[in-house]
């Protein structure tokens, strides 16, 4: 018997330009928290529709197949989502949110509910002001720097 193929993982933060891409959620509200969409739409059907000169991911977060040539990418791991680990949880995780790419969710595989408590604040194109939501999207940053950055020291 061969062995079985392991399950497509899906990113989502993925890259809208990827031919399975769907929109994942939409960032709203004065933080950039994403809401979640009730069921995935086409990132092709979506992305034409934005007003010319907005970034696709300012306003909507994507999913996409997990790949391994991403910037992300720790091994077999995302290293993202490792990173994402140290933003503070809600104070709520007696729920997470709804997502239908959980069972397929690259991060949920990884770490469990613990990315989907923190999921809705990642963006993949961080605002301006946000130090820490810029960190923790840059590959080159380092566990030990977010916990610099949250405690309030200088970088490692």
């Amino acid at each position: 018997m061969a062995a079985e193929e392991p399950a497509v993982r899906w990113c989502p933060s993925g890259a809208p330009d990827r031919p399975e891409a769907v929109v994942l959620g939409v960032r709203s509200g004065p933080d950039g928290q994403v809401a979640y969409l009730a069921t995935p739409v086409a990132a092709a059907e979506v992305v034409p529709t934005l007003p010319e000169g907005v970034p696709p991911t300012r306003v909507l977060r994507f999913a996409s197949h997990c790949v391994s040539e991403c910037a992300h990418r720790v091994g077999p791991d995302c290293g993202l989502a490792d990173r994402m680990l140290a933003v503070p949880a809600p104070e709520d995780t007696r729920q997470v949110p709804r997502c239908h790419l959980r069972p397929h969710c690259k991060w949920w595989h990884q770490t469990g509910t613990s990315a989907c408590h923190r999921c809705p604040a990642v963006a993949t194109t961080p605002l301006a002001d946000d130090t820490l939501s810029a960190l923790v999207s840059d590959p080159s940053t380092t566990r030990e720097q977010l916990a610099a950055h949250l405690a309030g020291q200088p970088p490692p």
